[in-house]
């Protein structure tokens, strides 16, 4: 087993030795640290009782370094950048501001929010690289926790102890039909009304799913649902070919308004998604999410997609 090393032997009075090589007075390396002078003459006075050795001799006034200081301090050196490599190593393992930040999205985001936000972090952190992965409410809350992604933009999950998530907007839900349909020349329309009509949706943990399970609960009846997909962008391809009606968040209407109408719920199902940035507690003070964050509470309704 190695010697143990004394406890009176810190990173912090190594620095205090280098400082003191480096400028070749106490004055200065109090300056250079920003502490007193008599906290580094207390520092190198230590260092020499942890090491049992002398590293300074004095000429009148002055503290002159010996060959021993001269040894120290190139070790030093080495010591003090491998602790640093080794901190940013750690920290980029564990996905701590690292120079690539993996942000989770759901299809229907990548329209307008998803831009908007990779803009406004490149403004805030130009060197940061960021990686965006797709998928659905339940795959990325689960990706999220697993740490393959750093961040989601998503509908805010229900609270946890675990996550912290910071609202963006709300998102009015649609029925949407063919450009053709005679839904299509309504004000509202009402479910309970549509018992006979083929559906189509998206797979299980969307949150537009969930919206959509949602409103069939209201309106009291099971839907023939003769699809699902795993994208919003085909769902609309399916209700603009007249495969089915579906249910879809405001945000996507402009994709496909020269074939899909958007047509307002009757009053009573009153349902709406809201949208936002979620990332796991105990990484909240990582200055990359705090950019990520302070981003996303910048981004007005309008240019998340909202109404659009």
């Amino acid at each position: 087993m190695a010697d143990r090393i004394s406890e009176d032997i810190t990173f912090r009075k190594l620095e205090a030795l280098l400082a003191f090589m480096d400028t070749g007075n106490l004055a200065k390396a109090a300056e250079a640290l920003d502490v007193s002078t008599v906290s580094v003459h207390r520092a190198l006075h230590s260092l020499e009782e942890g090491l049992r050795c002398a590293l300074f001799r004095h000429e009148g006034r002055n503290l002159l370094p010996t060959e021993a200081a001269q040894v120290l301090a190139d070790v030093a050196r080495e010591v003090l950048k491998t602790m640093s490599d080794g901190i940013r190593m750690t920290r980029e393992a564990a996905g701590y501001s690292a120079d690539q930040l993996k942000i989770g999205s759901l299809y229907s985001l990548t329209i307008r929010t998803v831009p908007q936000v990779v803009i406004g972090i490149k403004v805030r952190r130009p060197s940061l690289q960021t990686e965006l992965v797709l998928g659905s409410n339940a795959d990325l809350l689960d990706k999220l926790r697993q740490g393959t992604i750093d961040a989601t933009l998503m509908g805010l999950p229900e609270p946890s102890a675990d996550i912290e998530s910071i609202p963006m907007f709300e998102d009015d839900i649609f029925f949407a039909a063919p450009e053709h349909s005679h839904y299509a020349r309504l004000d509202a329309v009402d479910l309970r009304l549509c018992r006979d009509e083929p559906f189509v949706s998206l797979g299980d943990g969307f949150v537009t799913s969930s919206g959509f399970a949602e409103a069939f609960r209201i309106a009291d009846f099971t839907p023939n649902v003769v699809m699902k997909v795993g994208d919003i962008f085909s769902l609309m391809n399916l209700v603009g070919g007249g495969i089915g009606y579906s249910l879809l968040p405001g945000r996507v209407r402009d994709v496909f308004a020269s074939n899909v109408a958007f047509i307002p719920l009757t009053p009573e199902y009153g349902l709406k998604q809201t949208i936002g940035l979620s990332f796991l507690r105990r990484r909240e003070r990582d200055p990359n999410l705090l950019a990520l964050a302070a981003v996303c509470r910048m981004l007005t309704p309008a240019a998340s997609g909202k109404g659009c």
